[in-house]
């Protein structure tokens, strides 16, 4: 639940919030991998549960530059293949997650977290060697996927693994991922406004706030995914996530 005020909510509150959009926005722009970082930092905001509802207007926001952007490189063929399965991991994630205590709501995402930290540093171990393209392959890390963007918007992980398996050059990569999440981000609205009740007015007007924070993040990210050497910060963002995580259960 959010708070009733806007003076209510601290600065520090805003700053990891605000932190969160921009990255969200950098992100967007096709600088990947920070998704874990700006969840972790918008759930210590404003909560676990809250902090899902939080972030769906402003991932479309993202989404509708990317596509955008994006839209010459998509690679729909990937996306038909995909979709099907992460629909029906986001459908068994608004069962699992409708009726959690915030306690555990709480200790899922931070799964969660783990998780998806696991599978892109196994990932990473595993860059050189060849990956199964099988309908099973896909069929698992797109549930998975569709559970974790409904429970705490942390698809990245898997289908940053299904598409680095697919071969997509970076452009194809980014831009077929921009349509996939517009598409799955617009399904997951409904049940987060009718069944888990996490977007309402007051959820809508903070959104507003952290509008100009995505929005430099978008412009930012433009200028960094043709400049930046993605391996150090990488590196730091594992990290820094890890830590966050725990956080999270101390809060």
């Amino acid at each position: 639940m959010f708070l009733s005020t806007f003076s209510d909510i601290s600065v520090a509150a805003w700053t990891m919030a605000a932190t969160a959009a921009f990255l969200m926005g950098v992100s967007k722009a096709g600088l990947k991998g920070m998704s874990i970082f700006n969840v972790t930092l918008m759930a210590l905001a404003f909560g676990s549960r809250a902090s899902t509802g939080l972030f769906i207007p402003l991932l479309i926001v993202g989404d509708i530059f990317a596509v955008l952007y994006y839209n010459r490189h998509t690679q729909w063929k990937y996306i038909i293949k995909f979709l099907p399965w992460m629909i029906l991991g986001i459908l068994v994630g608004v069962l699992i997650g409708k009726d959690l205590p915030e306690r555990e709501f709480k200790w899922g995402m931070v799964v969660v977290i783990f998780i998806s930290l696991g599978m892109l540093i196994w990932w990473d171990r595993r860059k050189s060697k060849k990956v199964p393209t099988h309908w099973l392959f896909s069929g698992s890390m797109g549930i998975f996927a569709g559970i974790c963007t409904m429970i705490g918007n942390l698809a990245g992980a898997f289908t940053n693994i299904f598409f680095l398996a697919m071969r997509l050059p970076k452009n194809e990569f980014v831009g077929t991922a921009a349509w996939l999440f517009f598409i799955t981000n617009l399904f997951k609205l409904p049940f987060h406004v009718f069944v888990w009740k996490t977007i309402s007015v007051e959820s809508l007007l903070i959104n507003l706030r952290l509008l100009p924070a995505i929005f430099v993040g978008l412009v930012f990210g433009v200028f960094l995914v043709k400049k930046i050497n993605e391996k150090n910060y990488k590196r730091f963002i594992l990290i820094v996530t890890a830590i966050g995580a725990v956080a999270i259960l101390f809060r």
